[in-house]
């Protein structure tokens, strides 16, 4: 939680259920660091920023509006209110503890690496002779569509350790594949919404 955050605000908020959950909450292996790109490390905060500061004060005011109309049980703009500030505050804690537990690493940093870890952008080429470029980023950054893996995704584990010209073996539902590391990289990895 913000370091701001009122003590009030935190028992009502406090949850344990593992339901409450995001579901890439439960995809960091159980005593894993929470690896996470600057770039993704920021993006976090500034939804967590955005959320404390700016819409969650703005609902409170409208709830608060709303409760003094009269009658809550059939008041739309309460009702709606109360279930947002419900889901805001649920994102504010997943955010704020995601955050906690994050490892930023900068792949930008690690020089004359000819091995894949965590930041790597690997390119690789399939049975099908065609190359594909993957970066290796954390669950909250990945993204296929742009090329982001996440770090505990089957392609990114069977990635790690590997070097350039060593060729490792991907099973999927439909059969084996099998890629050879064409290049590895370490940059900045840009993120794109």
């Amino acid at each position: 939680m913000p370091a701001n955050m009122s003590k009030a605000f935190t028992t009502e908020f406090e949850a344990t259920d593992e339901d409450d959950l995001p579901e890439a909450e439960l995809q960091v292996p159980l005593g894993a660091k929470n690896y996470i790109t600057p770039a993704g490390f920021r993006k976090l905060q500034d939804e967590l920023d955005l959320l404390w500061k700016s819409e969650r004060p703005a609902l409170v005011q409208t709830i608060t509006w709303a409760a003094s109309n009269g009658d809550r049980s059939e008041n739309g703009d309460y009702i709606y209110g109360k279930k947002r500030l419900r889901e805001i505050d649920k994102r504010i804690r997943f955010l704020a503890k995601r955050l906690e537990n994050s490892e930023v690493v900068d792949p930008a940093l690690r020089m004359n690496c000819d091995q894949i870890f965590f930041g790597a952008t690997v390119t690789v080429c399939g049975l099908d002779g065609e190359n594909r470029t993957f970066s290796i980023v954390g669950v909250d950054e990945a993204n296929p569509a742009q090329g982001l893996i996440s770090w505990v995704s089957p392609l990114a584990r069977a990635l790690l350790k590997a070097h350039e010209n060593d060729t490792i073996t991907l099973r999927l539902p439909n059969g084996v594949d099998e890629l050879v590391i064409v290049e590895i990289a370490y940059r900045t990895i840009t993120l794109i919404d």
